[in-house]
């Protein structure tokens, strides 16, 4: 399991357990929390009505007073209140009052005069001066039809003379406590998601990093061609690990990369560097001028080749060593096939070689020009050395969709079976057929290295008349 999963599981259970407990915690709190702002105004009401009916209790005129009448024009009113969303057509309160032994002398519901209810805890707490209240079910076991009561006592002096009770449905705060709970479900249900995915782009996000970071240390240790990816993270552990990988990598292949190219120069200089040596041992003897003219002539053409072999070595190091280009911009490649092509002029008259730029004067590539400059010399040197006299090299373009092919084709011999897959390889040269030597073997490896720098990919086919060299440009 990766470390983002594993990262992401815990933000998961975390959010999803904290938002469970927090929502279920706020779920709880609604119901009881709209009841106690209930009882708060029945409190209010309980004790207003106290005040009113002092007098008539007091003077045992209160069933025949206009208060019996005002209950029950009250019971009858028809509301059209839009409260927060819900309707209310209908008064619910019930309200009844008692003397001060407990028996009902007044019923909003006309149901309970007479009746004796000093044992119910709103009455008798109240005539004991008390805080009267009780929530008491309609329908035996059935939670769902409990109705509220609170009490006040209706005070003569400092005597209690009875007691007023306001009685309200629980069914009637139902639907609010069902709309506050359903409205806190979906926001905190939108709430956990967002957390949720948040989480999710995170780990995907941090995941993506450590891929990159490990992409970059892969390639690194297989000794290919890396460029440190620039984090998305400003500071931080991950910032300072990319350094570090950096860091290391530059010591490690500085020290690497001079360890194998002094090997390499000191294993392909033994060669000329031992003819050289064994012709200036001969030259100290007599001999014939002739003689000693082809010795000199040996000793001139072996420096020649070592003086190209440190040249090419240097600038494919240059090219390897890069690990991105440093100029990017937009190259007309006509003029520079037409420099490269005047440069060999001499050669190509010499052979009665023919050399066409075929290549449009609209055809654009983006990249370095030092290096492509470099990259289709070698290519035309080649196409030269392996073309014979009287023979035809061909340079064009072709436009593949998104890629640009630029094409080198030339006359000759076509390339064995067994070299394809070594030609681009360091140091793996195929004989000249006009001289039968080999070259230094760094020029088509040296072609491969510039055209990843770009992007790009070097193709070589054999054709009916001769070989292709192909670089397509992405």
């Amino acid at each position: 399991m990766s470390l983002s999963v594993r990262i992401f599981l815990v933000y998961f259970i975390f959010v999803s357990l904290s938002g469970y407990f927090i929502l279920n915690t706020v779920l709880e709190e609604i119901k009881p929390g709209v009841r106690q702002s209930t009882e708060e105004t029945l409190v209010d009401t309980a004790n207003l009505l106290a005040e009113i009916l002092r007098e008539p209790v007091k003077n045992g005129t209160l069933q025949t007073s206009d208060f019996t009448q005002t209950l029950a024009a009250y019971g009858r009113r028809k509301l059209q209140a839009k409260i927060w969303g819900i309707d209310k057509t209908v008064v619910n309160h019930r309200i009844y009052v008692t003397d001060k032994n407990g028996i009902v002398i007044l019923d909003s519901t006309h149901s309970a005069v007479g009746q004796d209810y000093s044992h119910w805890n709103d009455v008798y707490l109240t005539l004991q001066g008390k805080y009267g209240a009780r929530s008491t079910a309609e329908i035996p076991g059935d939670f769902a039809s409990s109705i509220m009561y609170i009490a006040a006592p209706i005070m003569d002096g400092d005597e209690i003379i009875g007691v007023v009770s306001v009685a309200k449905p629980n069914r009637s705060m139902q639907p609010f406590i069902d709309r506050s709970r359903n409205r806190l479900t979906i926001l905190g249900s939108i709430i956990i998601a967002i957390g949720l995915l948040a989480g999710i782009l995170f780990s995907w996000w941090l995941a993506a990093e450590l891929r990159r970071l490990r992409k970059y240390a892969l390639a690194v240790s297989a000794g290919q061609r890396a460029v440190l990816p620039e984090s998305k993270i400003a500071s931080g552990e991950l910032n300072q690990l990319a350094s570090a990988l950096e860091s290391m990598r530059i010591e490690l292949d500085g020290k690497a990369y001079i360890e194998r190219y002094v090997q390499t120069l000191a294993h392909e200089l033994k060669s000329p560097l031992a003819g050289i040596r064994a012709a200036a041992e001969l030259l100290q003897s007599p001999m014939l001028e002739e003689q000693r003219q082809r010795f000199i002539n040996n000793i001139d053409a072996e420096s020649i080749r070592m003086q190209q072999l440190i040249e090419r070595l240097l600038n494919l190091a240059l090219v390897e060593q890069q690990q991105e280009l440093h100029e990017r911009k937009e190259i007309v490649i006509k003029p520079l096939w037409d420099e490269l092509i005047e440069a060999q002029s001499a050669r190509i008259l010499q052979h009665d070689l023919h050399c066409e730029n075929m290549i449009a004067k609209d055809v654009v590539i983006t990249g370095e020009t030092f290096l492509l400059r470099q990259a289709f010399a070698n290519l035309l040197e080649n196409a030269l050395d392996f073309t014979p006299d009287g023979g035809r090299i061909c340079i064009f373009a072709e436009r593949d969709g998104n890629h640009q092919k630029i094409i080198i084709e030339n006359q000759g011999e076509p390339i064995p079976d067994f070299a394809f897959a070594r030609l681009t390889e360091r140091f793996y040269s195929l004989p000249r057929p006009a001289t039968g030597k080999k070259s230094t073997g760094l020029g088509l490896n040296f072609v491969q290295e510039v055209a990843a720098l770009h992007n790009a990919k070097l193709q070589l086919r054999n054709t009916d008349t001769g070989v292709v060299a192909v670089i397509s440009f992405y």
